[in-house]
């Protein structure tokens, strides 16, 4: 007869392996990694115009992600091939699908973070 500890640790053995035999036989979820690069005519990234303390600035991103965008006022968005979520300081968030180019020439939204989906 096994006794009772022995039965309780090949149980708990058993249940490790199977465990682990499930965590490697899952596929592990998609790496999200934003990118900031290189404005490239005629690729379809997305790219943002913006402004602070009278600096202006031109950014293109690619690849999924979320990233901290400063605080800065945003004068136009062209999502290119990206849908987009912008948060605000303010909290909210505003979805943009692809292929929309927006201009915000009376408000432009102060932005925390942008994120693409």
């Amino acid at each position: 007869m096994i006794s009772k500890s022995k039965r309780v640790a090949r149980s708990m053995a058993v249940s490790l392996a199977a465990a682990a035999m499930l965590a490697l036989g899952l596929p592990s979820g998609n790496a999200y990694a934003i990118d900031h690069v290189q404005c490239v005519g005629g690729e379809n990234f997305l790219k943002i115009w913006s402004h602070l303390d009278g600096r202006e600035s031109v950014d293109c991103y690619a690849n999924g992600g979320k990233t901290d965008f400063g605080g800065w006022w945003v004068d136009r968005i062209s999502t290119g091939n990206n849908d987009l979520i912008y948060y605000d300081v303010n909290g909210d968030s505003v979805k943009i699908e692809r292929w929309h180019d927006i201009t915000f020439p009376n408000r432009p939204p102060r932005v925390a973070a942008i994120q693409i989906v």
